[in-house]
């Protein structure tokens, strides 16, 4: 079984559904409310300036790195 995520105007949706139905298609319809979304938001990190030095310092050394050193 395949799924398949439409997005259908709402004025269409009821004969879009019906049709769907019709074909014997299974319609599993999501609510996702607005609290759900300022979950996910709030979980994501933050990172600080202190954290990025540290990627920066391992790319600068990379990049100084010669053929003959590896």
């Amino acid at each position: 079984m395949e799924t398949l995520t439409i997005n259908v105007p709402d004025k269409k949706s009821t004969l879009v559904k019906q049709i769907l139905k019709g074909l014997g298609v299974t319609i599993q319809e999501k609510h996702i409310l607005g609290s759900d979304y300022k979950d996910k938001i709030m979980k994501v990190s933050t990172w600080s300036e202190d954290d990025l030095k540290s990627f920066n310092d391992a790319k600068n050394s990379f990049g100084s790195l010669k053929s003959e050193q590896w």
